[in-house]
Order: C-alpha cells, then structure tokens, then sequence
C-alpha cells in the first residue's frame, strides 16, 4: 500500500521491530498544539475542544450538524484526524451557543473547553500535534529490541526528524484512492473520478462494501446501489441521489460531497507526486536534513515554524551558511507540491520534480478546474523533514512506546514506520 501512494524507502539504518499499531484507539492518542482564534464574550463563534475517539472528521463533522440541526458549512476545524486513535481538536460552530453543544449526547465524543470568538477555525489554525504511540506485539524479543529502538531514535535525533511522507491515512487507509480521484479530476476525466470513489471495489476492504462497489462497477445501476448501499455511506449515498435525478451530471455528482473533501482529492493528488518526489530523492542518497545547491529551503516564520510561503535559493556560495540554519532548526530543504503557480528546485533535486511531473503527462495548467473553481491549486513547497520535538522511546512488555511533538501537517505513522519497517 505504501508503495501505491509513492513512499518508498527509510532514513534510519535499523532492522524492523515489525509489531501491531493501533490495535486499539487508545494505542494512538493525538492532541493539537492549538493555536486558536482570539476569545470574545460576545463573538457569534463558539469555539470547543472535542475529545473523539474512532471518528474520521469529516463524518464527526457531518454528524455533529445533525445533531445541532445546522449546515456543516458552519462547523470548521485546523486540521482532519485519524479515525482509529483516540483525539482531542478544537472545533467553531456558527451562530450555535454553547449550551447546545453541551447538550450533545454522540457516543465517544466528550466536550471539554469552550468559549466564543469573532472567528472561525480554518484548516491550518494550529502549530501541531502532540502524539502518545503504542505499538503492541513486537516481531522481535525485547533484548534485541531495545538497542534497535535505540539506536533508530539517535539516528532520527540525528537527522532533527523524519521523512516528512504523506501517509497513508491521505489517502485512505482502507481505500486508498483520495489521489486516484484527484488525478481523474485534474485531467477532467468526472466520470471516472466519481467512479472510483462510489465504486472501484478493493480488496482488503469490507466484504459488504466490496460487494456493493463491485455491482455497480458491473452494472452502472445507481438506483440498485441506493438500495443496497448501506446508510452509514452518506457520501456515497449523495453522489448517487444526485445521479439517479441528474443522469451523467458527474460534475455535480462530485459537489455534493464537502467542499474540504473535494479539495482533499486533489490535494491527495499533490501529495502522491510529493511521497515519490521524497522517495526518488532518499534512493539517490540525496540528504533531506541539509541543503545541496539546487535546492529551495524555507525558512522559519514568526512562531518558528516552516514559512510555505517563502523560498531560500541554496546556490555554491551560501549552502554552508543555509546548512547551519537548517542544523539550527531555523530553514528546511523543501519539495514542490505541484500545483498551477509552481516553482521547481534547481540543479538535481529539480530534475527529480520535473521528471515525477512529466512522468504523469502533467502541466500547470491542469491544476485550474474551471468546472469546480474553488478546488484548483496554485501548489506550493513542503519541507521534506518533520522536525520532533520532545521525543521519548521506551520499551515494555513487548511493546514500543513513543511520545513526541510534530509540527502540523506530518504524519505521525511515518515516524513509527522508521522503527517498525512494515507498511
């Protein structure tokens, strides 16, 4: 699966401990380092820390505008969650007070703090994520894992992080077709993308839901699948209502989804170029940590955190000096996420984003979808290492166990990925 979504390859030299994660929620407990907009007693916002455990945001969104009888256009969050873990993340609500909130009864949900603001929460409103890891059933007697798990944590130490992948869960963990979806869309190929996502059977996934997808990939009878697909697939479900009134209106088929969903497909997309772009530059043995000339760094913004928005040139001349920053934790080497307003990387490393580019017959220009303008993509850059902060590794009772701090965006399974060495 690893491999589907473009990661290939390890920074750290260490065999595997192989072993179980998540084999429960709370083997995967994750926290968000907010960073929340400015209280005020009187703001139309109510601002509320949520406590989750096995919901995928996206649903817990939707189910949440159910029970508060709301559009979820007026719920926002900083960031999407995994769903088997057990989460803690800030959640506005428009125009809803706090006491219904309050009032809300959904199973494995806890409200925790709330107050009110002038504004919303938006995607990226947070500095990371604190993670607390378990991973049970180690492939390897604890006597031997013990200096391995040692010794793939001095190496990360080493590096100030990990491979900064997309994983798995950006793609779906179960079905892993977010990019499949955003590829179809990016070169205008509707039908298809709706295809994949409402049909496209997969295996490893449920057998109800394989055998669901699989009649309508045979048959194309929407009306069938409306019968048959369960209720719990609401997305599914409105994809295929708007077909059975709307025959091959795939357009407006895909719009009925989300909007931060439908922007998922094609950033899933970006970051499927991203994973090979990192994976091709790890197999040449091109270091991710410093700089070589060629390459663009981004430097830290005002709360010490990668700025996506601004680029050093590393040239002959000045890579010791950017060297020392990224040491410092200051800059960091970056890839491209591609997008309609790109700029590539010089000298090698900028051949490697050229060559993953073409190699999928892409041009800037495919990434501005007139038929659903606010999901195109001017792209931009992405650092290549996670930095770690606070991070501990202890071993027991035939377990590992990591505690650590990422900064937002960076997947916590491709650090444990490091020291397992199992998709």
């Amino acid at each position: 699966m690893e491999r589907d979504v473009g990661i290939e390859g390890y920074l750290t030299s260490t065999p595997g401990l192989g072993g179980t994660l998540k084999a429960t929620a709370e083997d995967f407990v994750v926290e968000e380092i907010s960073s929340p907009p400015p209280p005020a007693v009187d703001g139309s916002y109510t601002i509320t820390a949520l406590r989750v455990r096995n919901w995928e945001t996206n649903r817990l969104v939707r189910e949440l505008a159910r029970g508060l009888h709301i559009s979820r256009r007026r719920i926002g969050f900083a960031g999407t969650k995994d769903k088997r873990a057990l989460t803690t993340q800030l959640f506005s609500f428009e125009n809803v007070p706090p006491e219904a909130i309050k009032a809300l009864r959904m199973k494995d949900v806890e409200v925790l703090d709330l107050s009110r603001s002038e504004r919303p929460l938006e995607i990226g409103d947070l500095a990371g994520n604190r993670f607390q890891i378990v991973v049970r059933d180690l492939a390897v007697t604890e006597d031997r894992a013990i200096p391995i798990a040692e010794e793939a944590a001095r190496q990360i130490r080493s590096f100030g992080g990990f491979p900064n992948f997309f994983g798995l869960q950006r793609f779906g963990s179960v079905r892993p077709i977010t990019h499949v979806v955003g590829r179809h869309i990016v070169r205008g190929e509707f039908q298809e993308a709706v295809d994949t996502y409402v049909a496209n059977p997969i295996e490893g996934e449920g057998t109800e839901s394989y055998e669901v997808r699989a009649a309508l990939r045979d048959t194309g009878d929407v009306h069938a699948a409306l019968r048959s697909y369960p209720k719990s697939y609401g997305f599914e479900k409105a994809i295929l209502n708007h077909l059975a009134v709307n025959p091959g209106d795939y357009v407006g088929a895909l719009q009925q989804l989300p909007f931060n969903l439908l922007l998922m497909f094609v950033h899933g997309y970006q970051s499927y170029l991203f994973n090979q772009i990192l994976s091709e530059r790890m197999r040449r043995g091109i270091p991710i940590h410093e700089p070589v000339a060629g390459d663009l760094v981004l430097p830290a913004d005002r709360r010490g955190l990668p700025d996506r928005d601004r680029t050093i040139d590393v040239t002959c001349d000045n890579v010791e000096r950017v060297t020392d920053r990224c040491r410092e934790g200051k800059a960091w080497v970056s890839a491209v996420l591609f997008g309609s307003e790109s700029e590539f990387a010089g000298g090698e490393v900028g051949q490697i984003e050229k060559g993953i580019v073409a190699k999928e017959g892409l041009r800037a220009e495919d990434f501005i979808i007139p038929e659903i303008p606010r999901i195109s993509s001017k792209g931009s850059r992405r650092e290549i290492i996670a930095p770690l902060h606070d991070f501990a590794v202890t071993l027991a009772d035939n377990s590992l166990n990591l505690s650590f701090a990422s900064t937002r965006g960076s997947y916590a399974t491709c650090l444990v990925r490091e020291f397992t060495k199992t998709e």
